[in-house]
């Protein structure tokens, strides 16, 4: 089973990002994996496993913001679509830059 956790935290005062650091490291601590930004993941190997961490992270909250957490089977997870855009980078990777001495 997979706990995917999506949060919304506020970062405009330096106390709201002391907090989103604090519990960025947190989900790090805790074998959570960064998707995207916002987005973590952690492989769990049944419910009690599921309840135990989801009190922790409610124990760790910050006072403001929004966490969503959302169950899934490993199934559903390995049925993950990714759709990636062009990448373009500035650096040139060829050997037209090469000067001989």
């Amino acid at each position: 089973m997979r706990m995917l956790l999506f949060f919304d935290l506020p970062v405009v005062e330096s106390e709201e990002r002391r907090e989103y650091v604090r519990f960025r490291k947190y989900l790090i601590k805790s074998g959570f994996i960064m998707l995207q930004e916002s987005v973590y993941c952690k492989l769990l190997l049944n419910s009690t496993a599921v309840a135990a961490l989801a009190e922790n992270v409610r124990k760790n909250k910050p006072p403001k913001g929004l966490i969503q957490i959302l169950l899934i089977t490993e199934k559903q997870y390995a049925r993950m679509e990714y759709i990636l855009g062009e990448f373009e980078s500035e650096v040139i990777d060829s050997d037209e830059r090469l000067i001989v001495l």
